[in-house]
């Protein structure tokens, strides 16, 4: 899955989708992510959709998770 998508996406899409591989019970907010990537906050919510468009990333009220984020929790 991981392969296919860095094929066509920039290095902000890779550092989120880093973030969430190495710390699947990680959640975050768009203001949190921008502060975390140092990125404008269109910029992250754009590469955010693009993970939700690729089933990566899911939002859950302001929160953005994993998809399979249930995997990880009790």
């Amino acid at each position: 899955m991981a392969e296919i998508f860095f094929t066509c996406t920039t290095e902000l899409h890779q550092r989120i989708w880093r973030e969430f591989h190495t710390m699947p019970g990680q959640r975050l907010t768009v203001g949190q992510a921008c502060r975390l990537f140092g990125a404008p906050s269109s910029d992250v919510d754009a590469a955010l959709q693009d993970l939700i468009d690729l089933s990566i990333l899911r939002r859950i009220g302001p929160y953005y998770v994993r998809a399979d984020w249930e995997r990880f929790t009790a």
